[in-house]
């Protein structure tokens, strides 16, 4: 296979473990989002920062339980169709264009990210994945 023939698919297979939903980086959400979450909760914008975000910066990021864990995960996304875009991106990242031993990092506790394929090889599919990102 080819580095060009390589695709986010032959790279990352989601298996729903939740193990990206835990961590202390916070996932920062936009007003776009915060929008789309609320619609989703039937709720206004207002409330879903109060009941759900904290500001970090000056953005805010979804909350997280005292465990680590995203607040809106109960053994599955429970916003999955709304879900932030750093979520979506996962494990596609711009931490692995800049340096692609992240994803050996990354992969330490997702189980759905292969190690066997060069690391060379992994940095320019997220690129690749990124740039059609911002060109859509």
């Amino acid at each position: 296979m080819r580095s060009d023939d390589l695709t986010p698919q032959d790279l990352f297979t989601c298996t729903r473990c939740g193990e990206c939903c835990q961590g202390y980086g916070g996932t920062f959400v936009d007003r776009e989002e915060l929008a789309a979450l609320a619609a989703f909760l039937h709720m206004d914008p207002a409330r879903v920062v109060e009941g759900y975000c904290r500001l970090s910066g000056e953005s805010y990021v979804l909350g997280q339980r005292p465990d680590g864990y995203c607040i809106f995960w109960d053994g599955e996304c429970t916003i999955h169709p709304v879900k932030p875009r750093m979520c979506r991106r996962w494990p596609f990242i711009e931490s692995v264009v800049t340096d692609p031993h992240n994803w050996s990092i990354m992969a330490g506790s997702c189980p759905g990210m292969r190690t066997d394929i060069p690391l060379a090889r992994v940095r320019d599919c997220v690129a690749a994945v990124l740039q059609s990102e911002e060109s859509a």
